[in-house]
């Protein structure tokens, strides 16, 4: 087929990110570490949020979303293209990368897929929670101290995939009686259930809290919204935002190891269900 011809590029990886204005350069440390893992593919990003990319082009940098990037991909002839989910769960995001993934391979001569989002699998997801939990539990040897886990949270509870947000809530109370979780907008709203997640603490005799953001990068939510959490804990009991594990003085999933090394997993399988098979020493 003539049109086939064009497409003379082997491989592509696309990072479909949703952005951040205050925590971007994560991002980039990311591409820059998919660019070592998979040294025979060009890696691209892609961002989700409108305010973060007219935010970008005010700043003269020029970053563009999913379906833009994809056509521009598509156009320069890589024969086969990975979408990698930067989304911590499998809802809302990454149901919309789905089906821009899905309306390109409608008309797309190229081989388009996509990975899981990063806390998909149940083990995944498991391990990841257990070792976090370890981690950052290191330093609370009473048991007047608490771990409170807030996830984001996503706004509809039809949402796709929200059971994922549901494990990982309920098996971070699992590991410990000390654990807490709320999120800030979805199910369980800190804002809803603050006077008796306050209660609960004081009943179960808490004096410290250590907050722990579920966040991928520490953005508006974790300037704003971590710290009016804070300290309204903190007129109840000593108070903190963890700063575990992070090398900066802001808390970043995507900063974290085992994160990296789920998001290295997920692209390769994608590139086994195309039919691309390799070796170690491929990647």
């Amino acid at each position: 087929m003539k049109r086939y011809r064009h497409y003379d590029k082997t491989r592509a990886i696309v990072l479909s990110c949703f952005g951040s204005v205050i925590e971007q350069e994560k991002y980039l440390d990311l591409k820059v570490l998919i660019e070592k893992e998979f040294q025979d593919c060009d890696v691209f990003l892609a961002f989700s949020s409108r305010m973060v990319l007219k935010y970008l082009q005010k700043q003269k940098q020029e970053f563009k979303n999913l379906a833009q990037v994809l056509a521009d991909v598509d156009m320069l002839g890589y024969k086969h293209i990975i979408v990698s989910s930067i989304n911590i769960f499998p809802t809302d995001e990454h149901e919309y990368l789905k089906k821009i993934v899905n309306g390109f391979n409608s008309f797309s001569y190229a081989n388009i897929n996509y990975t899981n989002a990063i806390l998909t699998k149940t083990k995944d997801t498991t391990d990841f929670f257990k070792d976090l939990n370890t981690q950052v539990s290191k330093n609370l040897l009473e048991k007047t101290c608490a771990n409170l886990y807030i996830i984001h949270g996503t706004p509809k509870l039809d949402t796709a995939g929200i059971d994922s947000i549901s494990y990982a809530s309920e098996f971070l109370k699992a590991l410990d009686d000390t654990n807490y979780t709320c999120s800030l907008e979805g199910t369980f709203p800190y804002y809803a259930i603050k006077d008796a997640l306050k209660t609960k603490m004081q009943n179960d005799g808490i004096k410290n809290v250590q907050i722990i953001p579920l966040l991928l990068v520490s953005g508006n939510h974790y300037l704003k919204d971590m710290f009016e959490i804070k300290e309204d804990l903190s007129h109840t009991f000593k108070s903190s935002i963890t700063k575990s594990l992070s090398k900066n003085k802001e808390f970043n999933l995507i900063e974290l190891p085992k994160i990296k090394e789920i998001i290295i997993t997920n692209i390769k399988e994608a590139f086994i269900m195309s039919g691309i098979s390799f070796n170690k020493s491929t990647f």
